[in-house]
């Protein structure tokens, strides 16, 4: 395969409702068994309820979890929570293929949010200090990564209808007080079917990804 068809073919795996562990997995799979001549792929579902703990996270944060789990990751950051009516894009690439650093990468990721909302005249930023994108001072996606032998996995949670009150039960990114928002609230984007479509788009143009492959599910 031409080395450039690999930089611009991605599969674009639509996934629904999954639970969080076996995702998880899947992705480590992937990244472990993958090879230079693997395409890169991009995952999106919604999960069913839980928190996920980053490498650095801090018990502390965790300030009533009650019956939704807890599960520790391999990702950067700290706690988050995920659950339906959020849209997961886990992004597995090879960014040294790519000739991607990882600033480059979350840079990218955090700009498609702000791609994704600008036409509907909310006015999203990023922040230096604290990997997300933010709309007067809310947090409406949070990022988290993990690169191993050179290609990424995690990826990014856009928080698009969904019921915002489990954050209330930890420090959000380890930020205590901070308040979460979604895309309906603000009269964005609010069905998750929508916001796949434009966060791809935004998402791949932000690589000069030219070539899309849609799938629903795995490969069996």
């Amino acid at each position: 395969m031409n080395p450039q068809t690999l930089h611009s073919k991605v599969v674009v795996r639509d996934l629904g409702i999954q639970a969080y562990t076996p995702i998880w997995q899947k992705m480590k799979d992937f990244t472990d068994s993958r090879d230079s001549q693997t395409k890169d792929e991009i995952w999106l579902c919604e999960h069913e309820p839980v928190f996920t703990q980053g490498q650095a996270g801090k018990d502390e944060h965790l300030l009533a979890p009650g019956n939704i789990p807890v599960v520790p990751v391999d990702r950067g950051g700290q706690v988050t929570y995920h659950g339906p009516g959020q849209l997961m894009m886990y992004i597995l690439l090879d960014i040294r293929r790519k000739k991607l650093g990882v600033r480059d990468l979350v840079s990218a990721l955090e700009e498609t949010i702000v791609l994704t909302l600008a036409p509907f005249d909310i006015s999203a930023y990023a922040k230096k200090d604290a990997p997300g994108v933010y709309v007067d001072e809310k947090k409406i996606c949070s990022l988290g990564l993990r690169i191993r032998k050179g290609c990424s996995f995690h990826g990014m949670a856009f928080n698009v209808n969904m019921d915002l009150s489990p954050f209330q039960r930890i420090n959000p990114c380890g930020y205590a007080g901070l308040e979460m928002v979604d895309s309906k609230q603000l009269n964005g984007p609010n069905t998750i079917q929508h916001a796949k479509q434009l966060v791809v788009q935004y998402f791949c143009q932000q690589l000069s990804i030219e070539t899309l492959e849609f799938k629903e599910g795995f490969d069996e």
